[in-house]
């Protein structure tokens, strides 16, 4: 149940969820005249493998979802809604992707539908139902409120036989609106029809004549000869932007986001949504991912980031808080975004509590903690950051392991079990593998300057004598000898960056009061031996 103060709230919030959410409000002031649910969609093409692009969707969809709930909620009761996760399985497969086995049972299925091609798996009865199956496995896994609905499903059922039938009708008029768009050669062979070969099973990309539209007779060459065929019951598909808007309207469907490559393809399709008597639903163009060199993310390339990539060195909850942050700007999505990520979405946590309600509504953590339905969590705060973390893993080297990282963590929190800090402990096992594969081939620590090595004797001076000292109290003992004038440092960024660079072999570190905390005053104090021996030595790194 909302109360009308959260309702009242969520619909005027700024939060691009609730703004996103009050579209639908105006579509529907008094929610859909038929009494249905409102219907959000989110689209899959089967001929892949769920990847990243695949969750972001349906995480974004689903936070919308959530916030049309609240604000069309008349009386607290959360607004009925349904979630559709359709996937094209209807299309044609055009190339053999690189990532299955058994390429050659694909390579002598081309251009036929996905869900009448033999699986290379072999465990299914066909590469769609592979696929979907494994599409399905992956939102269950993230706990998505959700419904299958398949292509060939609806097209071989006869269930959008209706609605070709209304794309046949209106034949002429959709033709009107996609010539336009096409270059000239692509005109001469188009048709929104795309009939089945009644000989090879294959998805034909040919022109179409139209001789009975109530019952779906078309004419079109095949293999050298004339052939009249229904469209009807799964014997033809659609053409992609001509699909799109028949599914709209054939399902009723109301909202629908997607990546701004697909713009183009949104405009037709809602002018042919028109043609059919339909309505574009509404939605949110988002941008797409850039790699860390701010090139457009391509499966063929390669230069993208995997949702178990991400979950190897990160959290669910942190990809979910990366996603949710600015939809409309280009992001960057590479393993050097993670550790920023998961401490942000602990510190954003951290404030629900402490934040007054139109806040809340701003806080990503306040939305994610809703997806499936549910909340809690707000407040909760992790002992230790990711990033301190990092930094004790990066001390510790590459070959650390998950008791030793616990029996520092003994220094810093009460009760090191990793049972009772089942949250901490997944990031433990993050970090040590963030470090093992991108920080520890990277860390070298410097020889300390000349005013360096001096100022860092007298840490370990200080530090022998401070015994039972706080984080806090460390923190300020490093800020003071950082300011004193004998040791030249012209900032205490200077002094911070020295640091960083002699102890941790890094330009950049955690709090040294918090790391000093954790890592231990005997193993910081041994780690000032080391850097003040390689001052005194020939070498310039240790």
């Amino acid at each position: 149940m909302f109360d009308e103060a959260l309702i009242a709230a969520a619909r005027t919030s700024k939060a691009w969820p609730f703004q996103e959410a009050m579209k639908l409000v105006k579509r529907y002031p008094n929610g859909r005249p038929d009494g249905q649910p409102v219907l959000f969609e989110t689209g899959y093409g089967p001929s892949g493998l769920p990847h990243i692009g695949t969750f972001q969707e349906v995480l974004r969809t689903t936070l919308v979802r959530r916030a049309y709930q609240i604000v069309a909620s008349t009386d607290g009761t959360p607004a009925p809604t349904r979630l559709v996760a359709f996937s094209d399985d209807m299309d044609g497969l055009r190339k053999v992707p690189d990532n299955v086995p058994n390429g050659e049972v694909l390579s002598a299925n081309l251009g036929r539908p996905l869900s009448r091609i033999p699986d290379p798996f072999g465990t299914h009865e066909s590469f769609a139902h592979h696929n979907n199956a494994m599409l399905r496995t992956f939102l269950d896994r993230f706990g998505f409120d959700y419904e299958f609905v398949s292509a060939s499903d609806r097209y071989n059922s006869g269930a959008f036989d209706d609605a070709l039938r209304g794309v046949l009708r209106h034949y002429q008029s959709i033709m009107d609106v996609m010539l336009p768009t096409l270059r000239e050669e692509r005109r001469r062979t188009y048709s929104p029809i795309l009939p089945v070969s009644p000989t090879s099973g294959v998805v034909l990309q040919v022109p179409v004549e139209v001789l009975d539209a109530e019952t779906g007779l078309v004419r079109f060459e095949d293999e050298g000869r004339m052939v009249e065929q229904s469209v009807l019951g799964g014997q033809a598909k659609l053409q992609w932007k001509v699909d799109w808007a028949m599914r709209w309207v054939a399902l009723g469907v109301d909202y629908e986001m997607y990546g701004k490559d697909l713009t183009d393809s949104g405009t037709q399709s809602g002018k042919i949504a028109a043609v059919l008597g339909g309505r574009r639903p509404e939605g949110m163009i988002y941008e797409l991912f850039l790699d860390e060199n701010g090139e457009k993310i391509s499966k063929s390339k390669g230069n993208g980031l995997t949702i178990e990539e991400w979950l190897t060195y990160g959290s669910e909850e942190s990809l979910g808080f990366y996603l949710f942050r600015e939809p409309k700007s280009a992001k960057s999505l590479h393993v050097g975004v993670i550790p920023r990520a998961v401490d942000e979405y602990w510190q954003f946590r951290a404030k629900i509590p402490e934040q007054p309600p139109q806040q809340q509504l701003g806080n990503p953590v306040w939305h994610l903690l809703r997806t499936n339905g549910e909340a809690g969590g707000g407040g909760d705060t992790l002992p230790v950051t990711y990033g301190l973390l990092l930094n004790l893993v990066g001390v510790l080297g590459a070959g650390a392991t998950r008791d030793q990282v616990w029996s520092y963590l003994g220094n810093y929190i009460a009760d090191p079990d990793p049972a009772q800090h089942p949250q901490l402990d997944l990031l433990v096992g993050a970090a040590l593998a963030y470090n093992r594969d991108f920080v520890a081939p990277t860390l070298q620590r410097r020889a300390p300057d000349a005013n360096e090595a001096e100022a860092l004797a007298e840490l370990d001076r200080q530090l022998a004598a401070a015994s039972d000292t706080s984080a806090e109290g460390l923190q300020t003992m490093v800020y003071e000898i950082g300011k004193r004038p004998e040791y030249g440092f012209e900032s205490l960024r200077d002094w911070f960056k020295a640091l960083y660079e002699t102890l941790l072999g890094s330009p950049q570190g955690p709090r040294m009061g918090s790391f000093i905390a954790l890592y231990g005053i005997d193993s910081t104090r041994r780690l000032i031996a080391e850097a003040l021996t390689a001052s005194a030595g020939p070498d310039t790194t240790v």
